[in-house]
């Protein structure tokens, strides 16, 4: 059976999408079959790929969620495309219990299809990311290294174990990752000592730096790997993979 791991912070540029997109990508260059779910009414993680957003948002049809997969350019990444349209937004941010069993059941269709499922949330908790984590079988946080790194965190963490109680355990956490990673800044070894003696394991070994191809590459539809296969980021979110696999 694959993984589901959503990828979720209440905070927007913390490296979610970043993160969502690259390491889906790293997995399917080390022999994973990898689908990227684009739940984010931004969309910003299919046009990281070069695709552009659908109409109507797969997770809300009565099709077969396998028709609507679309391969990226990548082999063994398969990528579920997000919607900017508001009726879409509307039903899959309801979270009531038909929308949520609608797409915990569009995932358990495929799930044997995949070994990894990756999930990019918007920059929230609200029932968007709720309805996404209740599908989910692990939870990713990416944690900026600044000064507000924990804050919200409480929050997050309170709807976390919500939706672990509600869907009988079957969502656990997956990891904390740092991002925006600078050692040579006070603060982000700070953040990063309070981060671990916090949560202890949970936290992976591996962060992600400041790397300005990380940034660059969305615009021209690409991962790190395409855009910058020797760049800090993209050495980064391969430890990560191998992280990752190392914790199946």
């Amino acid at each position: 059976m694959g993984r589901i791991l959503c990828v979720v912070n209440q905070k927007g540029g913390v490296g979610k999408t970043t993160t969502a997109v690259n390491l889906s990508a790293a997995l399917a260059m080390s022999g994973k079959r990898a689908l990227l779910l684009d739940m984010d009414p931004q969309c910003n993680a299919t046009g990281s790929l070069g695709l552009e957003p659908t109409d109507g948002h797969a997770m809300i049809r009565s099709q077969p969620i396998s028709d609507q997969i679309v391969e990226t350019k990548m082999e063994n990444l398969s990528m579920i495309r997000g919607s900017r349209t508001l009726q879409d937004v509307d039903r899959l941010a309801a979270a009531g219990e038909s929308e949520t069993g609608i797409v915990r059941d569009h995932l358990d269709s495929i799930i044997d299809t995949y070994d990894f499922v990756l999930i990019d949330c918007p920059p929230s908790v609200g029932p968007l990311t709720q309805t996404a984590l209740s599908g989910s079988t692990e939870v990713l946080m990416p944690i900026q290294c600044e000064y507000f790194a924990m804050e919200g965190l409480t929050q997050l963490i309170q709807t976390i174990k919500k939706v672990i109680v509600a869907t009988d355990g079957r969502l656990t956490f997956g990891g904390i990752l740092l991002t925006m990673y600078d050692p040579y800044l006070e603060l982000t070894r700070e953040v990063d000592d309070e981060v671990r003696d916090f949560f202890g394991d949970i936290v992976f070994d591996c962060v992600v730096p400041r790397d300005v191809s990380l940034c660059e590459a969305p615009s021209h539809g690409k991962t790190v790997f395409e855009y910058a296969p020797r760049s800090r980021g993209a050495f980064a979110y391969t430890q990560l993979c191998m992280e990752v696999l190392e914790r199946d």
